[in-house]
Protein backbone atom coordinates (compact mmCIF):
# COMPACT_ATOMS: atom_id res chain seq x y z
CA UNK A 1 0.00 0.00 0.00
CA UNK A 2 1.24 3.52 -0.75
CA UNK A 3 0.89 4.37 3.01
CA UNK A 4 4.28 1.85 3.47
CA UNK A 5 5.20 2.24 -0.21
CA UNK A 6 5.40 -0.35 0.43
CA UNK A 7 5.99 -13.85 2.50
CA UNK A 8 10.36 -25.63 -5.07
CA UNK A 9 9.16 -26.44 -1.26
CA UNK A 10 10.89 -25.64 2.07
CA UNK A 11 11.62 -28.68 4.14
CA UNK A 12 10.02 -28.52 7.71
CA UNK A 13 13.47 -28.64 9.15
CA UNK A 14 14.40 -25.64 7.67
CA UNK A 15 11.84 -23.83 8.01
CA UNK A 16 10.98 -24.34 11.73
CA UNK A 17 14.95 -23.92 12.60
CA UNK A 18 15.09 -19.95 10.89
CA UNK A 19 11.58 -18.63 12.36
CA UNK A 20 12.02 -20.56 15.43
CA UNK A 21 8.51 -21.93 15.56
CA UNK A 22 5.99 -25.35 15.40
CA UNK A 23 3.11 -24.48 14.16
CA UNK A 24 -0.21 -24.49 15.65
CA UNK A 25 -2.67 -25.32 12.52
CA UNK A 26 -3.41 -28.33 10.63
CA UNK A 27 -2.52 -28.53 7.13
CA UNK A 28 1.24 -28.16 8.86
CA UNK A 29 3.44 -30.00 5.88
CA UNK A 30 1.58 -27.07 3.58
CA UNK A 31 2.33 -23.87 6.42
CA UNK A 32 6.15 -25.44 6.64
CA UNK A 33 6.42 -24.88 2.99
CA UNK A 34 6.60 -21.20 3.33
CA UNK A 35 6.79 -19.37 6.63
CA UNK A 36 10.11 -17.73 5.55
CA UNK A 37 8.35 -15.61 2.51
CA UNK A 38 5.98 -12.57 2.19
CA UNK A 39 5.68 -12.31 5.96
CA UNK A 40 5.13 -8.81 5.70
CA UNK A 41 4.63 -7.98 1.93
CA UNK A 42 3.49 -4.65 1.60
CA UNK A 43 0.71 -3.49 -0.01
CA UNK A 44 1.24 -0.44 -2.69
CA UNK A 45 -2.19 1.62 -3.05
CA UNK A 46 -2.33 3.80 -5.30
CA UNK A 47 -5.35 6.42 -6.54
CA UNK A 48 -4.06 5.26 -10.07
CA UNK A 49 -5.91 2.61 -11.70
CA UNK A 50 -3.36 2.02 -14.99
CA UNK A 51 -2.63 -2.10 -13.97
CA UNK A 52 -6.15 -2.84 -14.67
CA UNK A 53 -7.64 -4.61 -17.77
CA UNK A 54 -4.16 -5.25 -18.37
CA UNK A 55 -2.25 -8.83 -18.42
CA UNK A 56 1.23 -8.98 -16.45
CA UNK A 57 4.30 -9.90 -18.80
CA UNK A 58 6.69 -11.26 -15.78
CA UNK A 59 10.58 -10.99 -16.80
CA UNK A 60 13.13 -13.01 -14.64
CA UNK A 61 15.64 -10.81 -12.96
CA UNK A 62 18.95 -12.04 -11.20
CA UNK A 63 18.79 -10.71 -7.25
CA UNK A 64 22.25 -9.30 -5.60
CA UNK A 65 23.38 -12.92 -4.05
CA UNK A 66 21.18 -16.02 -4.55
CA UNK A 67 20.00 -15.73 -1.14
CA UNK A 68 16.76 -17.15 0.98
CA UNK A 69 14.84 -13.60 -0.13
CA UNK A 70 11.61 -13.71 2.14
CA UNK A 71 10.42 -10.14 1.87
CA UNK A 72 10.34 -6.76 -0.56
CA UNK A 73 9.05 -3.59 0.04
CA UNK A 74 9.20 -0.42 -1.84
CA UNK A 75 10.05 3.01 -0.16
CA UNK A 76 12.42 5.47 -2.67
CA UNK A 77 13.42 2.28 -3.78
CA UNK A 78 13.30 -1.75 -3.59
CA UNK A 79 14.86 -3.18 -0.95
CA UNK A 80 14.80 -6.68 -0.08
CA UNK A 81 15.71 -8.81 2.73
CA UNK A 82 16.76 -12.66 3.12
CA UNK A 83 17.51 -15.25 6.02
CA UNK A 84 20.65 -15.88 5.05
CA UNK A 85 24.08 -14.60 2.43
CA UNK A 86 26.83 -12.56 2.91
CA UNK A 87 24.77 -9.65 1.76
CA UNK A 88 21.42 -10.55 3.19
CA UNK A 89 19.81 -7.16 2.01
CA UNK A 90 19.50 -5.64 -1.68
CA UNK A 91 18.33 -2.76 -3.29
CA UNK A 92 17.30 -1.45 -6.45
CA UNK A 93 15.94 1.70 -8.29
CA UNK A 94 13.76 -0.23 -10.60
CA UNK A 95 13.90 -3.96 -9.27
CA UNK A 96 16.30 -5.01 -12.43
CA UNK A 97 19.42 -3.89 -11.01
CA UNK A 98 20.00 -4.72 -7.63
CA UNK A 99 23.06 -4.30 -5.24
CA UNK A 100 23.75 -6.56 -2.25
CA UNK A 101 24.21 -5.03 1.45
CA UNK A 102 25.32 -6.51 4.64
CA UNK A 103 23.33 -5.96 7.80
CA UNK A 104 23.92 -4.88 11.24
CA UNK A 105 22.72 -8.60 12.37
CA UNK A 106 22.53 -11.79 9.89
CA UNK A 107 19.41 -13.77 10.54
CA UNK A 108 15.70 -15.05 10.06
CA UNK A 109 14.48 -11.55 9.16
CA UNK A 110 11.22 -12.18 7.27
CA UNK A 111 9.46 -8.75 7.30
CA UNK A 112 10.62 -5.56 5.32
CA UNK A 113 8.18 -2.19 5.71
CA UNK A 114 9.08 1.59 4.62
CA UNK A 115 7.42 4.67 6.12
CA UNK A 116 8.98 8.00 7.57
CA UNK A 117 12.07 7.78 5.71
CA UNK A 118 12.73 4.63 6.91
CA UNK A 119 12.67 0.63 6.38
CA UNK A 120 12.08 -1.36 8.75
CA UNK A 121 12.58 -5.33 9.12
CA UNK A 122 11.39 -7.59 11.75
CA UNK A 123 12.74 -11.20 12.84
CA UNK A 124 11.08 -14.02 14.58
CA UNK A 125 14.10 -15.68 16.28
CA UNK A 126 17.49 -13.55 15.30
CA UNK A 127 18.99 -12.75 18.55
CA UNK A 128 18.01 -9.10 17.46
CA UNK A 129 14.94 -9.22 16.54
CA UNK A 130 14.44 -5.71 15.21
CA UNK A 131 16.85 -3.62 12.35
CA UNK A 132 16.33 -0.21 11.04
CA UNK A 133 18.09 1.48 7.51
CA UNK A 134 17.33 5.12 6.41
CA UNK A 135 18.61 3.72 2.69
CA UNK A 136 17.90 -0.05 2.39
CA UNK A 137 21.45 -0.43 2.33
CA UNK A 138 22.99 0.73 5.91
CA UNK A 139 21.38 -1.12 8.99
CA UNK A 140 21.14 -0.47 12.64
CA UNK A 141 20.12 -3.01 15.23
CA UNK A 142 16.67 -2.12 16.98
CA UNK A 143 15.49 -2.99 20.48
CA UNK A 144 12.50 -4.80 20.18
CA UNK A 145 9.64 -4.09 23.17
CA UNK A 146 9.69 -7.72 23.36
CA UNK A 147 11.80 -11.03 22.66
CA UNK A 148 9.04 -12.52 20.70
CA UNK A 149 8.53 -14.07 17.59
CA UNK A 150 7.99 -10.92 14.93
CA UNK A 151 6.92 -12.10 11.67
CA UNK A 152 5.14 -8.66 9.94
CA UNK A 153 5.37 -5.03 10.00
CA UNK A 154 3.60 -2.79 8.21
CA UNK A 155 3.71 1.56 8.73
CA UNK A 156 0.14 3.67 8.73
CA UNK A 157 -0.97 6.69 10.14
CA UNK A 158 2.33 7.76 11.57
CA UNK A 159 3.47 4.69 12.90
CA UNK A 160 5.65 1.10 12.22
CA UNK A 161 3.36 -1.74 13.90
CA UNK A 162 4.30 -4.86 13.90
CA UNK A 163 2.97 -8.47 15.18
CA UNK A 164 4.11 -11.71 16.74
CA UNK A 165 3.76 -15.37 16.85
CA UNK A 166 4.14 -15.66 20.51
CA UNK A 167 4.70 -13.95 23.56
CA UNK A 168 2.92 -11.79 26.04
CA UNK A 169 1.96 -8.26 23.85
CA UNK A 170 2.09 -9.90 20.52
CA UNK A 171 1.80 -6.10 19.01
CA UNK A 172 4.83 -3.24 19.26
CA UNK A 173 4.33 0.07 18.15
CA UNK A 174 7.00 2.52 17.01
CA UNK A 175 6.80 6.02 15.43
CA UNK A 176 10.47 5.74 14.02
CA UNK A 177 11.16 2.30 13.88
CA UNK A 178 13.91 2.82 16.49
CA UNK A 179 11.70 2.93 19.69
CA UNK A 180 9.13 0.32 20.69
CA UNK A 181 6.40 -0.03 23.18
CA UNK A 182 4.92 -3.47 23.34
CA UNK A 183 1.08 -3.75 23.06
CA UNK A 184 -1.40 -6.53 24.01
CA UNK A 185 -3.23 -7.93 21.58
CA UNK A 186 -6.44 -9.23 21.38
CA UNK A 187 -5.30 -13.26 21.90
CA UNK A 188 -1.99 -15.32 22.25
CA UNK A 189 -2.57 -16.04 18.23
CA UNK A 190 -0.03 -16.76 15.51
CA UNK A 191 -0.01 -13.29 13.94
CA UNK A 192 2.08 -13.52 10.80
CA UNK A 193 1.11 -10.77 8.48
CA UNK A 194 -0.67 -7.06 8.83
CA UNK A 195 -1.69 -4.27 6.76
CA UNK A 196 -3.15 -0.89 7.36
CA UNK A 197 -6.49 0.57 4.87
CA UNK A 198 -9.50 2.26 5.63
CA UNK A 199 -8.18 4.16 8.89
CA UNK A 200 -7.36 1.09 10.58
CA UNK A 201 -4.75 -1.82 11.16
CA UNK A 202 -5.53 -5.20 10.13
CA UNK A 203 -3.56 -8.45 11.18
CA UNK A 204 -4.22 -12.16 10.25
CA UNK A 205 -2.90 -15.36 12.00
CA UNK A 206 -2.34 -18.73 10.56
CA UNK A 207 -3.86 -20.17 13.93
CA UNK A 208 -6.42 -19.64 16.52
CA UNK A 209 -9.48 -18.89 17.66
CA UNK A 210 -10.12 -15.31 16.40
CA UNK A 211 -7.85 -15.11 13.46
CA UNK A 212 -8.03 -11.14 12.04
CA UNK A 213 -7.72 -8.44 14.94
CA UNK A 214 -8.00 -4.96 13.63
CA UNK A 215 -7.28 -1.28 15.40
CA UNK A 216 -7.28 1.82 14.78
CA UNK A 217 -4.32 3.27 16.05
CA UNK A 218 -1.94 -0.07 16.73
CA UNK A 219 -2.56 0.07 20.62
CA UNK A 220 -6.47 -0.91 20.88
CA UNK A 221 -7.10 -3.77 19.37
CA UNK A 222 -10.23 -6.14 18.25
CA UNK A 223 -10.92 -9.48 17.53
CA UNK A 224 -12.73 -10.25 14.32
CA UNK A 225 -13.65 -13.53 12.95
CA UNK A 226 -12.16 -14.99 9.63
CA UNK A 227 -15.29 -16.71 7.22
CA UNK A 228 -13.00 -20.02 7.19
CA UNK A 229 -9.87 -21.17 9.95
CA UNK A 230 -7.61 -21.54 7.22
CA UNK A 231 -3.58 -20.42 7.56
CA UNK A 232 -3.86 -16.93 6.65
CA UNK A 233 -0.38 -16.17 5.71
CA UNK A 234 -0.71 -12.66 4.13
CA UNK A 235 -3.24 -9.42 4.35
CA UNK A 236 -2.81 -6.45 1.85
CA UNK A 237 -5.21 -3.12 1.17
CA UNK A 238 -6.31 -1.63 -1.97
CA UNK A 239 -9.19 0.24 -4.17
CA UNK A 240 -11.37 0.14 -0.76
CA UNK A 241 -10.56 -3.71 0.03
CA UNK A 242 -8.39 -5.39 2.70
CA UNK A 243 -7.29 -9.40 1.02
CA UNK A 244 -5.97 -11.92 2.58
CA UNK A 245 -4.48 -15.41 1.06
CA UNK A 246 -3.92 -18.38 2.50
CA UNK A 247 -1.68 -20.73 2.02
CA UNK A 248 -2.22 -24.72 3.81
CA UNK A 249 -5.68 -25.05 2.65
CA UNK A 250 -7.13 -26.52 -0.14
CA UNK A 251 -10.54 -24.29 -0.64
CA UNK A 252 -11.38 -20.50 -0.01
CA UNK A 253 -8.11 -19.51 0.45
CA UNK A 254 -8.71 -15.65 0.09
CA UNK A 255 -11.09 -13.46 2.02
CA UNK A 256 -11.97 -10.09 1.26
CA UNK A 257 -13.30 -6.95 3.38
CA UNK A 258 -14.07 -3.45 2.94
CA UNK A 259 -13.44 -2.64 6.90
CA UNK A 260 -11.81 -5.15 8.19
CA UNK A 261 -14.38 -6.30 10.42
CA UNK A 262 -16.55 -8.48 8.09
CA UNK A 263 -15.34 -10.81 5.52
CA UNK A 264 -15.88 -12.71 3.20
CA UNK A 265 -14.34 -16.25 1.47
CA UNK A 266 -13.27 -16.07 -1.90
CA UNK A 267 -11.66 -18.97 -4.28
CA UNK A 268 -8.14 -19.13 -5.76
CA UNK A 269 -7.61 -19.83 -9.06
CA UNK A 270 -6.02 -23.15 -7.96
CA UNK A 271 -5.03 -24.98 -4.27
CA UNK A 272 -1.61 -23.44 -4.25
CA UNK A 273 0.65 -23.08 -1.13
CA UNK A 274 -0.10 -18.61 -1.66
CA UNK A 275 2.58 -16.71 -0.05
CA UNK A 276 2.38 -12.98 -0.44
CA UNK A 277 -0.48 -10.81 -1.78
CA UNK A 278 0.15 -6.78 -2.58
CA UNK A 279 -1.65 -4.49 -4.76
CA UNK A 280 -0.77 -1.59 -6.94
CA UNK A 281 -2.34 0.88 -9.72
CA UNK A 282 -5.85 -1.14 -9.61
CA UNK A 283 -4.50 -5.04 -9.30
CA UNK A 284 -3.67 -7.49 -6.62
CA UNK A 285 -1.55 -9.77 -7.52
CA UNK A 286 -0.60 -12.88 -5.20
CA UNK A 287 2.44 -15.28 -5.77
CA UNK A 288 2.79 -19.09 -4.48
CA UNK A 289 5.56 -21.15 -3.73
CA UNK A 290 4.33 -24.16 -5.81
CA UNK A 291 1.98 -25.31 -8.11
CA UNK A 292 1.20 -24.97 -11.63
CA UNK A 293 0.20 -21.48 -12.21
CA UNK A 294 1.83 -19.42 -9.36
CA UNK A 295 0.63 -16.29 -9.81
CA UNK A 296 -2.71 -15.23 -9.87
CA UNK A 297 -4.14 -11.73 -10.20
CA UNK A 298 -7.61 -9.55 -9.57
CA UNK A 299 -8.99 -6.13 -10.07
CA UNK A 300 -11.66 -5.97 -6.89
CA UNK A 301 -10.37 -9.11 -4.81
CA UNK A 302 -12.86 -11.63 -5.41
CA UNK A 303 -12.63 -12.60 -9.38
CA UNK A 304 -9.34 -14.15 -9.90
CA UNK A 305 -6.97 -15.07 -13.22
CA UNK A 306 -4.09 -17.72 -12.95
CA UNK A 307 -1.30 -16.61 -14.65
CA UNK A 308 2.15 -18.97 -15.23
CA UNK A 309 5.41 -17.65 -13.95
CA UNK A 310 8.71 -17.29 -16.19
CA UNK A 311 10.00 -19.59 -13.81
CA UNK A 312 8.73 -21.90 -11.39
CA UNK A 313 10.92 -21.01 -8.10
CA UNK A 314 9.13 -20.79 -4.61
CA UNK A 315 7.69 -17.27 -5.08
CA UNK A 316 8.27 -15.74 -1.42
CA UNK A 317 7.22 -12.10 -1.48
CA UNK A 318 5.55 -9.63 -3.64
CA UNK A 319 5.53 -5.47 -3.57
CA UNK A 320 4.61 -2.93 -5.80
CA UNK A 321 6.23 0.10 -6.54
CA UNK A 322 7.44 2.88 -9.44
CA UNK A 323 4.40 1.02 -11.76
CA UNK A 324 6.07 -2.50 -11.56
CA UNK A 325 5.50 -5.32 -9.68
CA UNK A 326 8.44 -6.97 -8.21
CA UNK A 327 8.47 -10.91 -6.33
CA UNK A 328 11.30 -12.17 -4.93
CA UNK A 329 12.08 -16.46 -4.49
CA UNK A 330 13.17 -18.08 -1.79
CA UNK A 331 15.30 -21.08 -3.33
CA UNK A 332 18.55 -20.72 -1.62
CA UNK A 333 21.70 -21.18 -4.56
CA UNK A 334 19.47 -20.47 -7.18
CA UNK A 335 16.77 -17.58 -6.42
CA UNK A 336 15.61 -15.49 -8.51
CA UNK A 337 13.44 -12.17 -8.97
CA UNK A 338 10.59 -11.56 -11.25
CA UNK A 339 9.14 -8.35 -12.38
CA UNK A 340 5.75 -6.74 -14.33
CA UNK A 341 5.37 -3.23 -15.19
CA UNK A 342 1.82 -1.64 -16.08
CA UNK A 343 3.19 0.47 -18.95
Amino acid sequence: MRKIYGSVLFSSLLIFSAIGCTPEKENNDSLSLLLLGGLASSANSTSSLGCQNKTLNWTIQTPAETNTWSAVTYGDKFVAIATNGTTPSMSSPDGITWTGHTTSTVGSFVSISYGNGIYVTTSPSATVKVMSSPDGATWTDRNSANNNQWRGVTYGNGQFVAVAGNGTNQVMTSPDGITWTGRTGVETNTWISIAYGAGKFAAVAFGGTNRIMTSPDGITWTAQTAPVGNTWISVTYGNGQFVAVASGAVSNQLMTSPDGITWTAQTATEANTWSSITYGNGLFVAVSSNGTNRIMTSQDGINWKAQVTPEQKSWSAITFGNNRFVAVSSDAGTSKVMTASCD
